[in-house]
């Protein structure tokens, strides 16, 4: 048989090797001990006397952050999924919806346009209208059970261009819709 002299040097090697390894691992993806239980206080969230939690620099609220989900005007704007061919992304929002549309948006203002606006919070209703309702279409379109059939949304959005106050309603129903739509 032979010696296990050879295997030793080996053996060593391979756990300095290991052990070189879990300590440089320790270094760079945290502390060890004191250090540690320091850090992780600091991370822990706080529960002040007022009830708020968090830091006292915290922001209070919540974060706002912008729906994209399958139906929203961001997600058919970011090209995720390709687009209708009865509805082209460069077809103009008064051939889509029809003229009366162009009063209020102008002949050359396109699908696509409409979708990637950004000026719809805090804004003109209509805005928010042109938006929500060709995502709304796009959606009768390429979703079974969406809300909307695509003759109802082109008929809503031309009926809520009478005033601003329809327009919203409007607007918020169409924004619901394609919120909720999966």
């Amino acid at each position: 048989m032979g010696s296990p002299v050879p295997l030793r040097p080996l053996a060593l090697a391979c756990f300095i090797f290991l052990c070189s390894s879990f300590w440089a691992a320790n270094g760079m993806y945290g502390r060890v001990g004191a250090a540690a239980a320091e850090v992780e206080s600091r991370r822990r969230m706080r529960l002040h006397t007022d009830g708020s939690r968090g830091d006292a620099h915290a922001w209070p609220g919540y974060l706002y952050t912008r729906a994209v989900g399958r139906c929203t005007p961001q997600f058919w704007s970011s090209g995720a999924e390709p687009w209708p061919n009865i509805v082209p992304q460069e077809a103009a929002v008064s051939k889509v919806f029809g003229s009366r549309s162009v009063e209020r948006y102008g002949p050359r203002l396109t699908l696509l346009e409409a979708t990637m606006r950004t000026d719809d919070i805090g804004g003109s209703a209509f805005v928010k209208l042109v938006k929500q309702g060709s995502a709304a279409l796009l959606n009768a379109y390429t979703r079974r059970g969406f809300p909307f059939d695509s003759w109802e949304v082109k008929a809503l959005l031309l009926e809520a261009l009478v005033s601003e106050e329809v327009a919203a309603v409007q607007a918020e129903r169409f924004e619901q819709a394609n919120e909720s739509c999966v």
